[in-house]
């Protein structure tokens, strides 16, 4: 077996590539891998799908809709609710219930699919997935992509058949819980390949291309997927009083498109836009939440982060992982804000901090995704 592209011929890869429509990372890490399939010459014949479109109504009232209240409106509910789960006693109604919820659908979509492969990048399914295939006696590898740096109760899926990892740290973590080693693949969390083409790519170019000023440090907001961002106008705020011209990136959680002045900041609100790796790589610093997918990035093109107000549990780990490897500052209060962003772009600190970043990146994660998941399918 080796990792060499398949020979013409090769029949197609039967695959259920199943995300998640919370934050929009699940669904990018898949992207990312079923193009370094294409990329290995592995023709793909596959669905793609998302455990909360399994969801009823009622099903997702009190799960995803009640996760998004929490994180606008009561993120201390939900720290409780990371921290109360992440036990490893035998009974867990969550677990139990997580066989359940759903299961129709998956059913359904492993009958049309036939897949030789299910992949993952939402622990729920894969228990779903299991489910069905001991009442069915389907068989294909059930597979999981973790896309934070610590291993949560949840994500650690003794059903799985494979179990890839951001970090060695991650997988001892599991090992230390209980996962079989043998299950497990450090792989890094995967991202786009657009990221690794714009590695040492000129900043200042990127810039002028994009209207913007070479000469004046550029801050892109990391605010999350959703845009669900409660803090965004406190850290605009405090950017916009730093003492020092800057230009700030508002994505996902913009207001509207445009630009406006707040302070000494220039902020431009661009919305969703398609740019955002080129608009990534031409940024000297991330400010704002710390989502895996996002760490990933950043890291991938050396740019350091300022982390404040993350999702409690999976996102202040994350930080705290950036800050112990010198790679970001984490901004616990908003008057530790102004002083850790102003530290994060003297020019010395700030290349001091993206030359930790790029050493714990792995941009080329989906292919090391997918040669794990070829070896393990004998292809």
């Amino acid at each position: 077996m080796t990792d060499r592209a398949e020979l013409p011929g090769a029949s197609p890869l039967r695959a259920l590539f199943v995300g998640a429509s919370i934050g929009s990372g699940h669904h990018q890490a898949q992207t990312a891998v079923q193009q370094a399939l294409t990329g290995r010459g592995t023709a793909v014949q596959g669905l793609q799908s998302d455990v909360v479109g399994y969801l009823s109504a009622a099903e997702r009232s009190w799960t995803v809709d009640l996760y998004d209240f929490e994180l606008r409106h009561a993120p201390w509910l939900y720290e409780a609710f990371y921290h109360g789960t992440d036990h490893d006693r035998s009974f867990s109604m969550i677990e139990f219930f997580c066989r359940w919820v759903g299961l129709k659908g998956m059913r359904r979509d492993l009958g049309l699919t036939q897949p030789e492969l299910v992949l993952s990048s939402y622990w729920s399914s894969v228990p779903l997935a299991h489910h069905v295939q001991r009442q069915t006696g389907q068989s294909f590898i059930n597979a999981l992509i973790v896309t934070d740096y610590r291993a949560h109760r949840h994500w650690i899926r003794h059903e799985a058949d494979l179990v890839m990892v951001a970090t060695e740290q991650t997988a001892q973590q599991m090992i230390e819980r209980g996962l079989d080693s043998r299950k497990l693949e450090v792989t890094g969390i995967p991202i786009s390949a657009r990221f690794s083409a714009l590695i040492g790519a000129d900043r200042a170019a990127l810039r002028v291309r994009y209207g913007l000023r070479p000469d004046v440090p550029l801050l892109l907001v990391s605010g999350g997927g959703t845009g669900s961002y409660p803090a965004l106008g406190r850290v605009l705020g405090e950017l916009g009083s730093l003492g020092r011209r800057v230009q700030v990136l508002v994505l996902a959680g913009a207001r509207g498109r445009g630009i406006q002045q707040v302070g000494g900041a220039t902020v431009h609100e661009l919305g969703h836009t398609d740019d955002f790796p080129e608009l990534l790589a031409a940024s000297d610093l991330v400010v704002g939440k710390a989502g895996g997918l996002t760490v990933a990035e950043a890291t991938a093109l050396g740019v350091p982060q300022v982390i404040h107000a993350p999702i409690p549990g999976q996102e202040e780990y994350n930080a705290a992982y950036l800050e112990s490897c010198g790679a970001g500052l984490w901004a616990h209060d908003l008057s530790e804000l102004r002083p850790a962003v102003l530290r994060a772009l003297d020019d010395d600190e700030n290349a001091r901090m993206g030359h930790n970043a790029a050493a714990i990146s792995v941009p080329d994660a989906a292919d090391r995704v997918a040669a794990a998941l070829l070896r393990r399918l004998g292809r």
